[in-house]
């Protein structure tokens, strides 16, 4: 039976402690977005706003050219969102005919997806962007996306393949004796089963390609449609000192990404895991 102790009191104590520091950096960013310019130099940073001024997020949202935030903030949720739906489809077929095959190349082809995972994507960044200009693919958002599932596929291939060989074989041999295809099969009993996995690739991915600056400045620079990362690189670098404005702009790119890790947190913590035991 549990017992509650003054021990277990430190213990919750300590944790709330640690809780109140890991939470200190976003109750500085959110209070001094929140504060008008006169107000964030005239009080303390600890103090919190004498009353909500939303205009530094009225400045960021209305920006124009390359600081356009509202343009970038839609070309990353259709890049992000893109790239995430093509690397669950091909990540997760991939990855169960490898787990599932029995022939000799599955288990090459399983560690040359190892090798693409371990080289760094930066070596390849010249012959991409050559071969990416010469198919008409440079400061295309749909270009992008085909960028980054090639990129993180191997990532999405070995997250699934662990898991396909981890999974029993019993409701498969069930599906196939009551005449089911092998696409139905993977449809409607082997991908539902994989949500774990889902979530794990979603929040990998997700993370990566939303913040990702280096790859978008070099195949989306100086065009209509570039991601975010880039228009606040580009909007952060007009201002001086106005870190309401800088903290409000971190505040919008923040909250999509943030969103999407709350929701699918549980299918990450559980893929995680099972990856590991994979």
């Amino acid at each position: 039976m549990f017992r509650y102790t003054k021990l277990t009191l430190l213990r919750e104590i300590g944790l709330w402690v640690l809780a109140l520091v890991f939470l200190a950096p976003f109750y500085f960013l959110v209070t001094t977005a929140l504060k008008s310019g006169t107000e964030m130099y005239s009080t303390s940073p600890l103090a919190l706003p004498e009353s909500l001024d939303f205009s530094a997020f009225v400045d960021v949202l209305s920006a124009t050219g390359n600081s356009n935030v509202l343009s970038g903030l839609l070309n990353s949720v259709i890049i992000t969102a893109g790239s995430i739906l093509l690397l669950v489809a091909m990540g997760s077929l991939t990855g169960y005919v490898i787990a599932r095959s029995t022939r000799r190349w599955t288990k090459a082809a399983y560690y040359l997806f190892l090798v693409a995972i371990i080289l760094p994507g930066q070596l390849g960044a010249v012959p991409l962007y050559m071969g990416a200009r010469t198919l008409g693919l440079t400061g295309s958002s749909w270009g992008m996306v085909i960028l980054y599932t090639g990129m993180l596929l191997p990532v999405s291939i070995f997250l699934y393949s662990n898991f396909f060989r981890g999974l029993g074989t019993s409701y498969e041999e069930a599906a196939t004796i009551d005449g089911a295809t092998r696409f139905q099969i993977f449809s409607k009993i082997v991908l539902p089963m994989m949500a774990p996995a889902t979530g794990t690739v979603t929040i990998f991915a997700g993370l990566i390609v939303w913040n990702d600056f280096f790859t978008s400045l070099i195949f989306l620079g100086g065009s209509e449609n570039q991601t975010l990362p880039v228009a606040m690189y580009y909007y952060i670098g007009s201002l001086v000192s106005e870190w309401n404005s800088i903290f409000a702009i971190v505040i919008v790119s923040m909250i999509p990404i943030l969103v999407l890790f709350l929701f699918a947190q549980k299918r990450f913590i559980q893929g995680f895991s099972g990856g590991l035991k994979g």
